[in-house]
């Protein structure tokens, strides 16, 4: 059983180390819409990982059975507001999302290669970057924040319609650069606790600390709806308290650093299907 790291031990003091490996099951969504929970390791992080699993498979039987249907799922409420929101004209150019880009089905595929590089910008984009592009540019509308709940809204409906097509984000080329520094801040260890992302999700996926299973903090299924704070909740968000529980000083939403890092952990489940509105713990 992988060990926990000597800081990680001192914080938790008196909590015990539980091994509780994935549930071997499997995901269809609406019984029709076949997710890939596990797959081989894509070729840039096989000498650390064997295969990549979704986090659905270590939640347990109630919740995985939540994101099994649409009408069980309280995330598709909020995919549900984001379609009125696509249809609904904004800003001074009097555009709606769907003016230019059709019904919000058309968008099937876009979810599964994001973060991407985008030449005319000359950066790497997150979904929500390109988002508040298009309402600014094309629709003279005023930018969403970040993590608000419109944004969150439109990204869930932007993976819905995307669901069970292969994560295939490029790490190559001109975004190579940001990859890299993304994979710098995943080992990295900060805050009081020393920790960096791998100290969990690589080395220790699988354990259970108190009452938290640790999964392989795979991202394939964000926008994620969680019962803890009974909300959908971004990406960005979850890196965000994830830095704080090693008592670090955060990045911001959006944040050049959090790009880098989406890019890098999203290139982590290539291979896993778009799942989002998930449900987690």
């Amino acid at each position: 059983m992988r060990k926990l790291t000597g800081a990680v031990l001192a914080t938790l003091l008196s909590s015990t180390l539980v091994s509780a490996g994935p549930v071997d099951d499997e995901l269809v969504i609406n019984d029709e819409t076949e997710i890939v929970t596990r797959t081989a390791a894509p070729a840039h992080v096989a000498d650390v990982l064997d295969e990549v699993m979704s986090g659905w498979l270590f939640r347990g039987t109630e919740t995985r059975a939540m994101e099994m249907d649409d009408f069980d799922n309280p995330g598709m409420i909020f995919v549900e507001q984001a379609e009125e929101q696509w249809n609904t004209a904004d800003g001074s150019e009097g555009k709606s999302c769907a003016d230019c880009h059709g019904a919000s089905t058309e968008m099937a595929g876009v979810r599964p290669v994001y973060p991407k590089y985008n030449e005319e910008a000359g950066e790497v984009r997150t979904l929500e970057m390109q988002v508040n592009d298009c309402r600014e540019n094309r629709m003279g509308a005023e930018k969403w924040k970040y993590t608000g709940g419109d944004m969150v809204n439109m990204t869930a409906l932007l993976a819905s319609v995307s669901r069970g097509m292969p994560v295939d984000i490029a790490i190559d080329g001109p975004a190579q650069s940001t990859w890299e520094q993304g994979k710098d801040l995943y080992y990295t260890r900060t805050g009081l606790l020393e920790l960096s992302c791998a100290n969990c999700h690589e080395d220790n996926y699988g354990n259970m600390i108190r009452a938290d299973h640790l999964s392989q903090g795979q991202i394939n299924g964000f926008p994620t709806y969680r019962l803890k704070n009974t909300k959908l909740n971004a990406v960005h968000s979850r890196f965000k308290g994830c830095v704080r529980d090693t008592r670090a000083e955060t990045f911001s939403p959006g944040s050049p650093e959090f790009v880098a890092l989406e890019l890098y952990v999203g290139s982590r489940g290539n291979g896993l299907s778009v799942e989002g509105p998930s449900v987690r713990n």
